[in-house]
């Protein structure tokens, strides 16, 4: 039998059937847990939050209309519940948790991954510093548009869908997102030229 769709999953769990929603969680819990764990630090927190996140969405279930793909929901249900997990912490969502070894989003990195020497092990550690700093000095819309797009490769109207915003607002803090990393990584970058 071919694997139901999230959409035959939510209408079985909307029919009271809880091994349906067994199995959403378990298709989504690894990226729940890696989407909350860019806003907060303990990874005990992590998961309790994460676990909030499903109890909230299992609770909600009932009223989900499909005007969205469930995961986009999900998603967005994720950054709600982390975000008011800092806000009742008083902490700012850190996002120097994110590993720049992730992801492809400069080509300039794998300059710096090619050596092994200490000088560039150097560069390397520095270029990361600079990218986790600007990460966490971008305003939070900003952030969590970038962080949805580069880390975990949704599409902008995905992301848009997640923010509740329109697509032509998710491009620009996507774009004002990439310039300002990039503006942070230039004097590091051009240090390299010399």
């Amino acid at each position: 039998m071919a694997e139901e769709t999230d959409k035959e999953l939510v209408k079985r769990v909307q029919k009271g059937d809880q091994a349906a929603f067994d199995m959403l969680f378990a298709r989504y819990q690894s990226k729940i847990l890696n989407l909350i764990s860019r806003y907060v630090r303990d990874s005990e927190e992590v998961h309790d939050v994460a676990q909030e996140a499903f109890i909230k969405a299992y609770r909600a279930l009932p009223r989900f209309r499909g005007d969205s793909a469930f995961y986009t929901w999900l998603y967005r249900i994720a950054i709600n519940t982390a975000k008011n997990h800092l806000v009742a912490r008083s902490r700012r969502p850190p996002a120097t948790d994110v590993d720049v070894d992730d992801t492809d989003y400069r080509d300039d990195a794998d300059i710096l991954r090619e050596s092994e020497d200490p000088e560039s092990a150097l560069s390397r550690d520095q270029l990361r510093d600079v990218i986790h700093q600007a990460l966490a000095d971008l305003p939070d819309d900003l952030r969590s548009a970038l962080t949805l797009r580069e880390f975990d490769g949704l599409s902008y109207e995905q992301i848009a869908d997640i923010l509740e915003c329109p697509v032509g607002t998710v491009r620009s803090r996507i774009f004002r997102a990439r310039e300002f990393v990039d503006q942070r990584m230039q004097p590091l970058l051009a240090g390299r030229d010399t």
